[in-house]
């Protein structure tokens, strides 16, 4: 599935581009209802994993990386989730304002959902975007 950014995430986007408001860290956080991202998409449509060892992971802007180019593309390290115990099905992962708390994007995976069953069971998410 691609990356979704809702009306909600365009209007963040867009304000921090031009200067309006000021840029935020964001938050990594994945999700457990089956939900496919689309454009009217708030933080609510979501519902946030829970227990056994879910931890949301706050990104330091400084630490993305951009290469310019054709395409430009900005990318995070490899971020891991590693559970404790059952926790069911995630299908996807979407990213807030640390202060704010609102939906800035969000990506169903594509072979959605995956069963976290195990102490020991790992998600691995590298967040990148391009722009052409």
């Amino acid at each position: 599935m691609a990356l979704v950014v809702p009306n909600q995430g365009e209007q963040i986007l867009l304000d921090a581009f031009t200067g309006k408001t000021a840029g935020q860290n964001l938050v990594l956080r994945l999700y457990t209802s089956n939900t496919t991202p689309a454009e009217t998409d708030t933080e609510a449509t979501y519902t946030e994993a829970s227990g056994n060892g879910y931890a949301a992971i706050t990104f330091t802007a400084a630490n993305w990386t951009t290469t310019p180019g054709a395409p430009t593309n900005t990318a995070y390290a490899e971020q891991t989730f590693t559970f404790t115990g059952a926790l069911g099905n995630v299908y996807g992962y979407y990213f807030t304002q640390v202060t704010s708390g609102k939906l800035v994007w969000a990506e169903r995976f594509t072979t959605a959902p995956f069963n976290i069953s195990n102490t020991g069971d790992q998600i691995k998410i590298t967040p990148q975007i391009t722009a052409e």
